[in-house]
């Protein structure tokens, strides 16, 4: 049985044991195209878990061996059974804050987005979701990255912000993706005052899937009075990122913006997969923590997804 986070990476997973033949194979019966990611199977109590590491200078770290990791579920430790690094088409949705407080950033932005898009491959598939008192779907999921460059340059600085309601949005329309490599680039300048969700809702919906939250945060700091749209937007972007195992990207300026884009995309080309068997296999249902650590950190950064829900009765 398929074990909470191995959905995001599962297609991953089936090439690097079909090159393995001393681990049991991991299967996965034939998806239709209308089929979401809870219709997957896997013949496995595989836990896999994407992982990202970076030098200090925000580099991706290639070439480590499974003996480099140590994975923990609880207190814990977990033998690595199978380590994995291959770019792998993917998912994206694009999450872009269009608020009033955005005026005056949005040109940078939309070249964040661009800057991203230059990492496409060409089985990617992308959507965009527009927000500010509201979220839309701007853009469904297309293969063409100019669709989205496209429908950004009518994009205007309006109204309050709903950044929750977005990547609620965004996360359910990521259910109907065709890759199982799943993720979101939100691009914002702080925290939320429309919603309809709340924190506490959304931090669920973000630990039950399968998808990496990567957020660019755009602050204004410094000033004596932080604009009301901020106020506690770094630590809501930080904690959306973090629990999915993704990362939060923290820019001053608006200039910045396109060489934090241009990391993510990289990162996420380069992130490695783990798996493990738990040794607790009690289908409690309960959601199970994990860590990850290298041998030697050597002022590496790990990012992991930090846990996955085990399945019930």
């Amino acid at each position: 049985m398929l074990i909470g986070v191995a959905t995001l990476l599962t297609g991953w997973a089936v090439q690097a044991a079909d090159r393995d033949n001393d681990e049991p194979r991991v299967s996965i019966e034939p998806r239709a195209s209308a089929r979401t990611s809870s219709d997957i199977r896997v013949d496995s109590n595989l836990v896999l878990i994407p992982v990202s590491v970076t030098d200090p200078k925000n580099r991706p770290v290639t070439g480590l061996a499974p003996d480099e990791f140590r994975i923990f579920e609880g207190k814990a430790e977990q033998k690595v059974l199978r380590l994995s690094c291959e770019d792998a088409p993917i998912s994206v949705g694009i999450v872009f804050d269009a608020s009033g407080s955005m005026s005056g950033k949005l040109a940078k932005a939309r070249e964040a987005v661009i800057e991203f898009l230059k990492s496409a491959n060409p089985d990617d598939e992308f959507f965009l979701v527009n927000f500010s008192r509201t979220a839309e779907l701007a853009v469904p999921f297309t293969g063409n990255p100019g669709d989205i460059q496209m429908r950004l340059m009518y994009a205007t600085s309006k109204g309050r912000t709903a950044l929750l309601d977005a990547v609620s949005l965004a996360l359910g329309y990521m259910k109907g993706a065709s890759n199982p490599r799943r993720a979101l680039l939100v691009i914002s300048d702080g925290g939320d005052n429309h919603s309809r969700h709340n924190e506490t809702e959304i931090r669920r919906m973000v630990q039950e899937s399968d998808v990496s939250i990567y957020t660019i945060g755009i602050y204004t700091r410094g000033t004596p009075i932080m604009p009301e749209e901020e106020r506690g937007g770094e630590k809501l972007l930080t904690d959306i990122a973090e629990e999915s195992g993704g990362r939060e990207f923290a820019v001053d300026k608006a200039g910045d913006l396109p060489g934090a884009a241009a990391a993510i995309g990289l990162e996420l080309r380069n992130q490695y997969l783990l798996a493990y068997r738990p040794a607790n296999t009690e289908p409690d249902g309960k959601y199970r923590r994990v860590q990850v650590k290298l041998v030697d950190q050597r002022g590496m950064r790990v990012s992991w997804r930090p846990g996955y829900y085990a399945p019930g009765q």
